[in-house]
């Protein structure tokens, strides 16, 4: 099993930033050199969740269009904790956002951190 906990969210005014977190730990998990991908969804109200950006265990990085050139996804391996930061978020950014983590064929998730943007 792999444990993911998110923290970072609240709420920011448009053009500023957020920091997001997500720290990983379990029993067999060993470090995240050992999962396949972790990234980063959200889910906005009456919407389907969708990818905001993930990384690959080779360090290859992946992101939506909607926020490419203002967010980035980065990791610390010695603290097994993936990080999205935020930068000129805009009021469509607001959303639930999800850690995810892929192992083998499965996909652990973290219990989601809420992001408001105000214009």
């Amino acid at each position: 099993q792999v444990q993911l906990v998110e923290s970072g969210g609240g709420l920011v005014q448009a053009g500023g930033s957020l920091r997001l977190s997500c720290a990983a730990s379990g029993s067999i998990f060993r470090s995240i050199f050992s999962l396949n991908a972790m990234g980063w969804y959200r889910q906005a109200p009456g919407k389907q969740r969708e990818l905001v950006a993930d990384i690959a265990s080779g360090g290859s990085r992946n992101y939506a269009d909607s926020v490419k050139g203002r967010f980035t996804i980065y990791r610390d391996i010695a603290k097994n904790t993936v990080y999205l930061q935020m930068n000129r978020p805009k009021p469509e950014d607001t959303a639930v956002y999800y850690c995810k983590a892929s192992r083998g064929g499965d996909a652990y998730w973290g219990q989601g951190t809420q992001v408001t943007v105000s214009s």
